[in-house]
């Protein structure tokens, strides 16, 4: 047995080389050097692949190959229930060693980051991309895509006017990204650019095999002051306040409704200009034709009254039929000087 009674384990122990930074195998600062090159490098501010080597409720534990690893709060992970022990994630390097030497770490940034180039790229190549509409807002709607906030304006979610945005909120569609402020970090998306070039193609399509005089069925898409715009199937049409009845009306809503079918005659159109105009009272007879053969001068016949002028009054006897009283026929006086004197 060996004898370690006269051995002074410290006798042969060089304080002064410890001191100065050398140690048994070499310089201090060589050893280090050497340890770090083990390391990967890394700078901050950039994106990393690590893997998760702990989970518990409110931290996960990622390692990167750097001395030491990252903690991130489990919460950027909710949206990965799945998330286990020797997954590989993407993260954010905020910081190399905070004040406690810790290595700083965000997945939440290195999502954001990802999803910032994920956008861009879809702008640049015009790629299709899906996004879940979240939410209503003033004008339009809220839409996730790739985890950031996009506005998707109300008049690009179809061709056709939308009334009721509520019945998208839930939704998962597909976008274009047509604009991005890189400043602000603003994106707006459209999903009504995902069909205009396919109802460009049926536009040129219907247009081609129009002919005046031609019966279509369409819808009412919309109801204006001056008309009625229907939907032919990709191409609208215009059916003129004057074209709607025979009679007098003083709005279109008198004769159609919103999403109304309706039969309608093609009474013109511009190719170039993708203008079709429409008429629906050609499809009625014309009242002058329906009206009664035994009628003849000298009867008498109730009407109303519809229009006055200075020089008389025009009355409707039957729809779509107006004659007119002159104003030197409206009193048996002399001074009258317009019909609304009578």
């Amino acid at each position: 047995m060996a004898n370690f009674e006269n051995v002074n384990p410290m006798s042969e122990f060089n304080w002064e080389e410890f001191e100065n930074g050398v140690t048994v195998g070499g310089n201090k600062e060589e050893l280090t050097k050497a340890y770090d090159d083990t390391l990967n490098k890394i700078h901050e501010h950039e994106v990393v692949e690590g893997e998760v080597i702990s989970i518990d409720k409110k931290e996960v534990i990622v390692n990167i190959g750097y001395k030491s690893d990252g903690i991130i709060p489990a919460s950027e992970f909710r949206y990965n229930p799945e998330l286990k022990v020797g997954d590989k994630v993407e993260v954010y390097v905020e910081n190399q060693e905070d004040r406690g030497g810790q290595l700083v770490l965000s997945h939440k940034k290195a999502r954001l980051q990802k999803s910032w180039e994920n956008i861009n790229e879809a702008l640049e190549t015009d790629a299709v991309i899906q996004g879940y509409i979240k939410s209503r807002t003033k004008g339009g709607m809220i839409v996730d895509v790739f985890g950031i906030e996009a506005f998707l304006p109300g008049s690009q979610i179809d061709v056709h006017p939308i009334r009721d945005y509520d019945v998208f909120v839930g939704k998962t569609m597909e976008f274009k990204v047509v604009k991005i402020n890189q400043e602000f970090r603003n994106v707006v998306v459209s999903h009504k650019a995902l069909i205009e070039a396919e109802l460009e193609a049926q536009r040129k399509e219907i247009i081609s095999h129009l002919e005046k005089g031609q019966i279509l069925e369409g819808v009412v898409k919309n109801i204006t002051s001056y008309g009625v715009f229907v939907d032919l199937g990709g191409v609208d049409g215009l059916i003129h306040i004057t074209d709607l009845s025979w009679g007098r009306i003083n709005d279109p809503h008198e004769v159609v409704e919103l999403d109304q079918k309706i039969n309608v005659v093609i009474l013109d159109f511009d190719e170039e200009k993708k203008r079709i105009a429409l008429g629906l009272k050609q499809l009625a007879p014309h009242p002058w034709d329906a009206l009664d053969p035994n009628l003849k001068v000298g009867d008498h016949v109730k009407g109303k009254v519809v229009v006055m002028a200075d020089y008389g009054a025009f009355v409707e006897i039957q729809p779509g039929v107006e004659g007119l009283i002159h104003v030197s026929e409206m009193s048996w006086s002399q001074h009258l000087r317009s019909a609304q004197d009578s």
